[in-house]
């Protein structure tokens, strides 16, 4: 579920987020976070992770039918069944 920059869009704004709270807790820069979203189908989910914590020697897992949906390239069958 959701485009890898979908993702990247949602990471980010819970990073200024969480950094904007000012909590005694937190530390300053770069939270760590894992956010876990259910989709409406049991297939359907996406864990969402801090931006800085990808790099070369762990690129972001990228899936090929979520980028198509985001790009408006599948059919309305083809968006129901999680398919390519």
């Amino acid at each position: 579920m959701f485009s890898m920059k979908e993702k990247q869009y949602i990471s980010t704004v819970i990073e200024n987020l969480l950094l904007s709270l000012n909590h005694p807790e937190m530390p300053k820069e770069k939270p760590n976070f894992t956010l876990h979203i259910d989709g409406k189908e049991s297939w359907s989910w996406a864990d969402i992770k801090p931006n800085w914590t990808f790099g070369i020697d762990n690129p972001p897992k990228i899936n090929l039918f979520n980028e198509l949906a985001a790009m408006g390239l599948l059919k309305d069958e083809e968006k129901e069944g999680g398919e390519v």
